[in-house]
């Protein structure tokens, strides 16, 4: 839990979103990050323009070290989990509506996508958003809080030029809905998620069903995908660590465009952990630029030729090394052991840095393992109230005590939440009445054609005297 590698700013470098990097390795250490404050509409906000979001929690997370993991999951063994009513003691102080906007911590990919005249270098940044999208679970083993029916989270973010709204629009099953567009319309990015959790005795596994869609407004594109798989290993004895695995499809409805990203399994030996390997081809088939690097670091492309070279000369080094593993290698009988984190991501000359991961501040370890972005999302802002819709969870006072330190308060108050919201539901049964949504009507997707909840507009009208009393 506590094996997160920290990165510091390299404040000599600058780099941009598709510059070369001449250097043979990128060490966590050295790596350089992006700023968060990118150029909107040609300009750079000021230091004195953007106001100063917190960095820290008001207090640091509450030991778990007291509470019997196994007393409660052994109970749940093969069952989905968002059909059970968990301790507290397993959540972080975000609700699931929150977590989902994380997705836009490095919305600058976007941005720098849509200044892009060629389709293939909009798809690799494409392709490094939706890398990107995953970084921030690297070592974040807290639960969010299952939304209730009915409640909402508004991010606005002008400094980045964006804004989103999330509404959590099914409670069986649980799906949030989001929609997010950029201040001047040169983007937008939606979809909904249904989270599978399935407990398998030593690991929990999510499924996150649901489709996302990016749409570059200026280019007439529409880019789909869905995310990988993600397993939290040794819920019950061990370290916890955590892996994305499966294939993430992404595809340009406009052109034809595919990149095909593999997630990678750690494998028997943990080479493979946190690693991404794929491509990207035209309508033809045909492979313009290979990606590669790490969900939990870095992502590069580079051509297709280059890289197959590099990878065959990789295997011949490597096969020594490997038998000489094999044959010290073993395997612990009641945990599932996590590899050796490499730090570096080796970067194959005439490669192009798409993405590097953001740091962490240094007291990430006791504050949930948030992100900077994740610090802030909880935080109710001066001039907040009265503003944002009474459904959004910043108001929820399970998740305000938990924050607060004060656990008892969010135990009883997530009771309280939990077993309002079912009163109402019998009363809706009894009357015969179905739920309303009020920002998502479900319909299909208009690209893949699969189920979908697609935004009705209006939130940002900010009419919302209808609203249920779900707190």
């Amino acid at each position: 839990m506590n094996c997160l590698i920290f990165i510091k700013k390299n404040p000599e470098k600058n780099v941009s979103c598709l510059e070369s990097d001449d250097s043979c390795e990128v060490s966590f250490k050295d790596a350089c990050v992006y700023e968060s404050k990118q150029t909107v509409n040609g300009k750079v906000p000021s230091e004195n323009g953007v106001r100063e979001r917190r960095t820290t929690l008001p207090v640091p997370m509450f030991s778990r070290n007291d509470f019997s993991v196994w007393g409660f999951l052994k109970k749940c063994i093969g069952m989905e989990l968002s059909k059970i009513t968990m301790p507290i003691v397993f959540n972080e102080p975000l609700s699931f509506l929150q977590r989902i906007t994380e997705y836009m911590e490095h919305t600058y990919l976007i941005h720098k996508a849509c200044t892009l005249s060629d389709s293939i270098e909009r798809m690799q940044l494409v392709a490094a958003f939706a890398v990107s999208a995953v970084a921030s679970q690297w070592d974040r083993t807290g639960k969010p809080f299952n939304p209730l029916l009915g409640e909402t989270f508004e991010l606005t973010r002008d400094e980045e030029g964006y804004h989103m709204i999330s509404e959590q629009v099914s409670h069986h099953p649980p799906i949030s809905a989001f929609y997010s567009e950029s201040l001047n319309q040169d983007f937008s990015f939606h979809g909904s998620i249904y989270p599978k959790l399935k407990f398998w005795g030593k690991s929990v596994e999510a499924e996150p069903k649901g489709t996302m869609t990016l749409e570059l407004s200026k280019h007439r594109e529409a880019y789909t995908w869905t995310n990988p798989m993600c397993c939290v290993h040794n819920v019950i004895l061990g370290k916890l660590w955590i892996e994305q695995y499966g294939t993430v499809e992404i595809v340009n409805h406009s052109t034809g465009d595919k990149c095909v990203l593999n997630f990678k399994p750690c494998g028997m030996f943990g080479k493979e952990l946190h690693r991404v390997e794929g491509h990207i081809q035209d309508k033809s088939k045909k492979k313009h630029q290979v990606i590669y690097g790490k969900w939990t670091e870095c992502v590069y492309s580079i051509e297709p030729k280059v890289y197959e070279v590099n990878k065959k000369a990789e295997k011949k080094s490597g096969e020594d090394s490997k038998k000489h593993k094999q044959e010290q290698s073993t395997v612990g009988d009641d945990a599932d052991e996590m590899p050796d984190v490499q730090e570096t991501v080796t970067m194959i000359p005439g490669s192009t840095l798409l993405w590097r991961v953001a740091p962490r501040p240094p007291h990430s370890t006791q504050m949930y393992n948030f992100t900077n972005f994740a610090m802030t999302l909880n935080e109710l802002e001066p001039g907040t109230i009265g503003v944002i819709a009474p459904t959004d969870c910043r108001l929820r006072p399970d998740i305000r005590a938990m924050e607060n330190g004060d656990i008892d308060t969010a135990s009883q108050e997530k009771e309280r939440l939990e077993e309002k919201q079912r009163v109402a539901r019998r009363e809706r049964a009894k009357d015969e009445e179905e739920w309303s949504t009020r920002w998502f009507q479900q319909g299909n997707n208009r690209y893949t054609g699969a189920a979908d909840w697609i935004y009705k507009g209006g939130y940002f009208d900010r009419r919302y005297s209808d609203l249920p009393d779900i707190y």
